[in-house]
C-alpha cells in the first residue's frame, strides 16, 4: 500500500504490479527517494482528474529520472479512482507525474486513436479526500492553467508492505 499524506487529508493507493511492472517499479523508486514529499497537485480539473508529482509549491519543476516505457496496453482502463502516468505527446515520456481519474475517462485508454495513458494503481481508501482536492478553486499561474489557488501539498508518500 502507498499512503499519501496531503494538507487536505490522507488516501491510500494499491499498485497493479502484475499489470504495470515497469510503471510500479518506477513509482516505488520515487516514493523510496522521497521525491514526492513537498510536491503539489498542480493541475485540478473537476469531473476529469487531479495531477501531481512534478512541481513544488513555487511551481518549479523537479528534476526526474529518465522516462519509462508506456504500459497503457496492459488492459487496465482509466476508471474513477485509478492512477495513471502523465506524459507528453511522446508516448514513452512518463517520468514522475501522475494523475488520479475523477470519473471514467475511457478516451485516455489504449486504443487505435492514441496509445493511451498507463493505469498503474487505484485509490482504495480516501477517495473522499481526492474529491475534496478536486473541489478546490483554480486559476492560472506562470503559464499553467487549472492550478489550485491555495497550494494542495503532498506532505509525504510512503510505502508499506502488504499484510499477508
Amino acid at each position: 500500500m502507498i499512503t499519501f499524506k496531503t494538507n487536505h487529508g490522507d488516501f491510500q493507493v494499491k499498485l497493479f504490479d502484475d499489470k504495470a511492472p515497469v510503471t510500479c517499479e518506477n513509482f516505488r523508486q520515487y516514493v523510496e527517494d522521497e521525491f514526492f514529499n513537498g510536491t503539489i497537485f498542480h493541475r485540478v480539473i473537476p469531473n476529469f482528474m487531479i495531477q501531481g508529482g512534478g512541481f513544488d509549491a513555487d511551481m518549479s519543476q523537479k528534476k526526474t529520472r529518465a522516462p519509462i516505457k508506456n504500459e497503457a496496453d496492459n488492459g487496465e482502463g482509466n476508471r474513477r479512482g485509478t492512477l495513471a502516468m502523465a506524459r507528453t505527446m511522446d508516448v514513452n515520456s512518463a517520468t514522475a507525474q501522475f494523475f488520479i481519474n475523477l470519473k471514467d475517462n475511457d478516451f485516455l485508454n489504449h486504443s487505435g486513436r492514441d496509445f493511451g495513458y498507463a493505469v498503474f494503481g487505484e485509490v482504495v481508501d480516501g477517495m473522499d479526500v481526492v474529491d475534496k482536492i478536486a473541489g478546490v478553486q483554480t486559476g492560472n499561474h506562470g503559464g499553467h492553467q487549472d492550478v489550485p489557488v491555495e497550494t494542495v501539498e503532498i506532505i509525504s508518500v510512503s510505502s508499506e508492505a502488504a499484510a499477508d
